[in-house]
């Protein structure tokens, strides 16, 4: 008797394969609570009440579910092509500091144009920061075959040092006390709540927006199967008359922005200014993400919120 590869899944398997992936997790931390000499049905009755429990709860979770959306969402479209974006964190950073250098209150305490004009240009700036972030190791890895991994990863390290420097010196708020922080934005560059006096913020609608639009480009745009036809096989793409370097540019400038606006939307969403512990690790959570939804758009919506209510579920 052995194993052989399926020459192609069932859609039944492939809707099934994420499923088993998380059911495999629980049973494994079952048992580690277990170990630890805890009950687990109560262990995990307590995780899904803290993350879903009550209206706060649940608002909590889907204000965390935001950026592992747009996070998300980055690893998805990038892994499609086989560009495998490990950066995220440090392009998130990226556009966080973009978002609050555009968007930061200037001299005089006033903004430098009307709300409706800064609120896109500060977007633009972090979106733009994001992308140029994965267009370098996407052309080192088109051009002279080095590996995206290995330099993505290393970007988040010397991102996070740069945002560091920037903290303590020229974007640092003078009004901190010391703390190295970020200038704020202004209160009009910050999102609509849609329920006082709970932090779930409109950046919600943003990132399921981008999620439909991304997932009708996939599945409908010209641009979506060259996408897919390149992380398939690339060669054969290429002979095909599909043009893979642009294509992976064109990934690469998409899911850096994407990880960039992840920064701006949490900075005018949650925090107003940037801290280096803003983001609890919301890149590298992206990857599982984008895994558990098997790559698709619209399952990174409910990805993304299955792992903020563990996230928030476990700090109750």
């Amino acid at each position: 008797m052995r194993l052989e590869k399926r020459s192609e899944s069932s859609p039944l398997a492939y809707a099934l394969a994420p499923v088993g992936a998380v059911a495999f997790t629980l049973l494994i931390s079952a048992a580690l609570v277990l170990w630890a000499g805890a009950a687990v049905p109560q262990t995990y009755g307590a995780i899904l009440m803290g993350g879903f429990g009550s209206l706060f709860a649940l608002s909590e979770t889907l204000m965390r579910a935001v950026p592992l959306m747009f996070t998300g969402l980055a690893a998805a479209v990038a892994f499609k092509a086989r560009l495998f974006n490990i950066g995220a964190e440090g392009q998130l950073y990226g556009g966080a500091m973009a978002a609050v250098a555009v968007g930061g209150i200037a001299a005089g305490g006033e903004l430098f144009a009307p709300t409706w004009v800064v609120f896109p240009l500060m977007l633009l700036a972090a979106a733009l920061v994001g992308a140029l972030l994965l267009l370098g190791p996407a052309v080192l890895k088109l051009r002279f075959g080095v590996d995206e991994v290995v330099t993505t990863l290393l970007m988040n390290f010397i991102v996070l040092l740069g945002v560091s420097a920037l903290l303590d010196g020229p974007m640092k708020d003078t009004a901190a006390m010391g703390w190295p922080q970020s200038m704020a934005l202004a209160s009009d560059l910050e999102l609509w709540r849609p329920i006082q006096g709970l932090r779930l913020h409109s950046g919600i609608f943003m990132a399921i927006c981008l999620a439909v639009i991304l997932w009708l480009v996939f599945k409908h745009a010209v641009l979506g199967f060259d996408i897919r036809a390149t992380g398939a096989n690339a060669r054969a793409a290429i002979f095909a008359g599909v043009p893979a370097f642009r294509t992976n540019l064109m990934v690469a400038l998409m899911s850096g922005a994407l990880a960039g606006l992840a920064g701006a939307i949490e900075v005018a969403g949650r925090t107003s200014y940037v801290t280096m512990d803003m983001s609890p690790g919301y890149g590298y959570s992206g990857i599982v993400i984008a895994m558990l939804a098997a790559l698709h758009p619209l399952g990174v919506i409910a990805a993304s919120i299955f792992v903020a209510g563990v996230m928030v579920g476990l700090m109750q």
